[in-house]
């Protein structure tokens, strides 16, 4: 191991180097790729900054936080829980131990919806959106960024969730057009709406506990436990849709893999069409949309 200077500074290609030993030893998938990120963001040096001078020495403080952050990685914390920020449909985000770490298959969601939206928007030069279960607020600030003029209501049952999504609002300049609230579902969602759209707890109540690490002991458990059937969230959703929905409005929910017929039977059963299914990158059903009959 190269010798750490008295005054405690390292420099950064040692550290990086040291960085994705520590991961590959703890066994860590992608051992490189979090090592680069979290020493990237605990030395404050970026990507080009790491390829134009390689050698340039990490203050020890920081040295001390990129050793922290690896401690904790190898722990099986997820590599964007330490640096705090997930990136979603380009967007930053800031998580926090309420929110559900938004993941790129729920972008499958965002885009079953905009198109459909971006039409309302062209028809009306108006579009409202409700998310239910907002968690970081992805899913409606993702449509937010993409249609001008639209508004959004996102509601959580767990305040540090609705705190984070209005900071992530903030973050991103659409503030002015996105409001948070505390509700359990419909509870503080008045008026008509364009568009419902969810991603909801859909995992099997047996099956938290065989999640893996990083989802089972990182993720809150408000926002993984659907129920025996992992279906709980879609009867309630089914069942109240459509007394808050604007002429012609649809519902949009993201899924599990093996979810869609079930949830489909919930919708027609509610007096819904399926309007599209769309798989995610992988090739799996991901979301649904549902107009009214």
């Amino acid at each position: 191991m190269p010798t750490q200077p008295g005054d405690g500074t390292v420099p950064l290609d040692d550290l990086l180097r040291q960085a994705r030993g520590t991961l590959a030893s703890a066994g860590i998938e992608d051992a490189a790729l979090d090592a680069r990120l979290l020493v990237s963001h605990f030395s404050g040096i970026d990507r080009v900054g790491a390829i134009t001078n390689p050698r340039q020495p990490v203050p020890a403080n920081r040295v001390a936080a990129v050793r922290e952050a690896l401690a904790r990685r190898a722990g099986g914390e997820p590599v964007h829980r330490i640096v705090g920020m997930r990136s979603f449909y380009g967007l930053d985000l800031e998580l926090s131990a309420e929110t559900l770490e938004p993941r790129p298959d729920t972008e499958t969601l965002v885009d079953i919806v905009l198109p459909r939206a971006q039409a309302v928007l062209a028809r009306k030069g108006a579009c409202r959106i409700l998310d239910l279960g907002t968690g970081t607020g992805a899913v409606a600030l993702a449509l937010l960024s993409q249609l001008p003029g639209a508004t959004a209501l996102g509601v959580d049952l767990a305040p540090g969730a609705v705190r984070t999504a209005r900071l992530n609002a903030e973050r991103n300049g659409l503030a002015d057009r996105f409001e948070a609230e505390v509700s359990d579902w419909f509870t503080k969602s008045f008026g008509a709406w364009d568009f419902i759209v969810s991603n909801p707890p859909y995992i099997r109540h047996d099956d938290v506990g065989r999640l893996a690490r990083d989802v089972r002991d990182f993720d809150p458990a408000l926002a993984l436990d659907g129920g025996i059937d992992g279906l709980d969230a879609y009867r309630v959703i089914a069942g109240e849709a459509k007394r808050f929905l604007a002429d012609g409005g649809m519902v949009a929910v993201e899924i599990g893999y093996d979810q869609r017929q079930s949830v489909t039977g919930l919708f027609l059963d509610r007096g819904f069409r399926l309007i599209e299914a769309r798989k995610d990158l992988a090739g799996h059903d991901r979301a649904l949309m549902f107009g009214s009959s």
